[in-house]
């Protein structure tokens, strides 16, 4: 869980302020698959995942889009 906090961290201001209400309201609620796939959306470069939080672009991966979603849920 540490690693997943540190990797939520990310170098572009704009995502980390998406991220930090999702970390501290929904991150300790997740199941164990939507942990991973949390931990998996993680992986993707800043500009591709800013891009996928604001709806500029769809996530390829299909399996990433309901944490994606969730993400987005708490911003509005």
């Amino acid at each position: 869980m540490k690693r997943i906090l540190w990797r939520s961290r990310r170098g572009l201001l704009e995502l980390d302020l998406q991220l930090e209400r999702f970390v501290a309201e929904a991150l300790p609620g997740l199941g164990a698959a939507e942990l991973e796939d949390y931990r998996r959306l993680l992986l993707l470069p800043d500009q591709d995942f800013l891009e996928y939080l604001n709806g500029k672009s769809l996530c390829p991966d299909e399996s990433l889009r309901a944490i994606i979603a969730r993400i987005q849920a708490l911003q509005q």
